[in-house]
């Protein structure tokens, strides 16, 4: 059983930055796909970044494109989301989740087909 674990969120002015990073134990994480996803209240849920097991490759949603960058080190078994310039439409609870079989495309489109899901990390954007 991969159990994954969030951390980094927190309180950030508008324009400010945020590092989150997602740790596995129990399984490594070389063998998935690994995307964030978020949570705001009132609206759906939104893929934001994913990336492959594979190759490293990497996807964003057009609303983060540009301002976050995913990455992972499978030798520290973590994956981290940098978010730069944010904006108060960022605050959510941020989530990662382990993809064995779902492409990343799938994670940014649906984000459904998980295997496996963290507890979630609050990020506030406000002044």
């Amino acid at each position: 059983q991969l159990q994954l674990v969030e951390s980094g969120g927190g309180l950030v002015e508008p324009g400010g930055s945020l590092s989150l990073s997602c740790a596995a134990s129990e399984l490594p994480l070389d063998y998935y796909a690994i995307g964030w996803i978020r949570q705001a209240p009132a609206k759906e849920r939104e893929g934001v970044s994913c990336i492959s097991s594979r190759d490293y490759s990497t996807y964003y949603s057009d609303s983060v494109k540009g301002r976050f960058t995913i990455s992972r080190d499978n030798t520290k078994n973590t994956v981290y989301l940098q978010m730069n310039s944010l904006k108060p439409e960022d605050t959510a609870i941020y989530y990662c989740a382990a993809y064995s079989r779902a492409s990343c495309l799938t994670v940014i489109t649906t984000t459904s087909g998980s295997d496996y899901w963290g507890q979630g990390t609050q990020v506030t954007v406000s002044s």
